[in-house]
């Protein structure tokens, strides 16, 4: 579906776009190509982008390019459109409200929608306790906040963070995420009190998975009891699976005990759900899976759709140790992006998309297999729910194939299908499919995935 504007087709996104890859120029095109050389001249050059092309529409499982292009959406804007771009929804409730109003300022003048969004994630979120919600716009501003929530509970200052982790770019967060390039390189000095455990990568592990739980569970208790000293740290954040890192799915019992452990000492545990959160892994949350209740949990991406929003829940006690006027923002839960999360709930709970998620796991992990059934570069599949990757590497010892990603994203792209990529050392491609995408696009997208390992050199 088109309409004309000032001369050029311009498409209409959402689920009623034709969900067919369709390439009728080289990728990039005329038009990507011509807003590529405007981008030079206007961006600063330490902001890049993934993806040559430049999009006009996109919704169900596929993103179209301004030059009418339609590509397999494998990444949804990094886990944000997690239930469609311009899921109908989303669409009708941040449209009404446009026309209401666009802007009070929480802080100024309060309004039902931020409530109901808040009512709704202390419902969601696990545990039974009595939690409350506050609301921010990235997921970085909501981890910074979630450590000062921690701090001002607890009365201590140390933050414990692991390996391999990812939490923003701030500057808290980017002192708490592992990854120096591209993420810390140049901008440092860094915030104090962060300290680093190793996480339990069950494929990197040196004596092996099986050893991975109980192994790096002792070196994490070691490190907080008699190096940092428990009655210092405020709190342990942790992704349930790592994002950034590589999609890293600790191994199994590793989580619960670092729960139970922190339980003892009176630290807090944050799970950053930012990635895995919302439906993603075929649970509202990650840490259902893992068999732990967080005493905070941080969500953004697909909590609104597209909208920018963000949140930080949690025990009442928790987040009730903060001072009145402590805490806030100017755009913070802003009340467009309210309705768009509400909508968002509304679609994952009447279209069963947490089955769904996991439905598209199963799809994704049986055709990946499969590829792997028939190359040596396939060094590890993980992930849950519509959270999956393949870790590439060059040989039995597990050199990291940085080559082969490269050649793997650039073939996919050019024969329409769209990737992201991941890992402490860049040999992950991950996929984050939307759950709107249909079994035929991921059959189809999964055959262009064949097709470009096996073009590996």
């Amino acid at each position: 579906m088109t309409i004309l504007e000032h001369g050029t087709e311009t498409c209409i996104g959402g689920p009623t776009l034709p969900q067919i890859r369709r390439l009728v120029t080289e990728v990039p095109g005329p038009n990507s190509r011509a807003l590529a050389k405007r981008r030079s001249a206007a961006l600063p050059a330490g902001l890049t982008s993934g993806s040559s092309i430049y999009v006009a529409a996109a919704g169900g499982g596929v993103v179209v390019d301004g030059d009418d292009n339609s590509f397999i959406d494998f990444g949804s804007g990094i886990a944000v459109t997690t239930v469609g771009n311009s899921a109908p929804r989303v669409v009708e409730r941040t449209t009404r409200q446009l026309g209401q109003f666009t802007h009070t300022c929480f802080l100024a003048n309060p309004y039902e929608g931020y409530l109901e969004v808040c009512e709704a994630l202390n419902r969601l979120t696990p545990g039974d306790h009595e939690k409350r919600t506050a609301l921010f716009n990235t997921g970085s501003e909501a981890l910074e906040n979630a450590v000062k929530y921690a701090r001002a509970a607890t009365g201590r200052p140390a933050v414990v963070v692991f390996d391999h982790a990812f939490h923003g770019r701030t500057l808290m967060t980017m002192t708490m995420t592992a990854k120096n390039q591209p993420y810390k390189a140049t901008f440092g000095p860094f915030a104090s009190e962060v300290y680093r455990v190793p996480m339990a990568y069950p494929y990197r592990w040196p004596s092996g998975p099986e050893n991975a739980a109980d192994e790096a569970f002792a070196q994490f208790r070691l490190a907080i009891d008699t190096q940092i000293g428990a009655e210092s740290v405020a709190a342990v954040v942790v992704e349930p699976i790592q994002g950034e890192g590589g999609f890293i799915v600790p191994a199994p019992g590793f989580l619960k005990r670092i729960s139970e452990f922190c339980r003892e000492r009176g630290i807090l545990v944050v799970a950053d759900e930012v990635q895995t959160g919302i439906a993603r892994t075929g649970a509202w949350f990650a840490s259902e899976s893992e068999d732990f209740v967080p005493d905070i949990i941080t969500t953004a991406k697909g909590l609104a759709g597209g909208m920018p929003l963000a949140a930080v829940t949690g025990r009442a006690d928790v987040m009730d140790a903060a001072h009145p006027g402590g805490i806030g923002g100017t755009y913070s839960g802003n009340p467009v992006a309210c309705e768009a999360a509400l909508a968002v709930f509304e679609t994952i709970e009447m279209e069963g998309l947490l089955d769904r998620a996991k439905d598209i796991g199963d799809i994704l992990t049986t055709g990946l297999s499969e590829i792997a059934s028939d190359t040596d570069i396939i060094g590890d599949i993980r992930g849950r729910g519509a959270m999956i990757a393949i870790e590439l590497v060059h040989d039995e010892d597990k050199a990291p194939n940085r080559e082969a990603v490269a050649q793997i994203v650039s073939y996919a792209h050019a024969h329409g299908l769209l990737l992201l990529t991941a890992g402490t050392y860049g040999n992950v491609v991950r996929f984050l499919p939307p759950l709107s995408i249909s079994d035929e696009l991921l059959t189809e997208g999964l055959g262009i995935l064949r097709d470009a390992v096996a073009a590996v050199r």
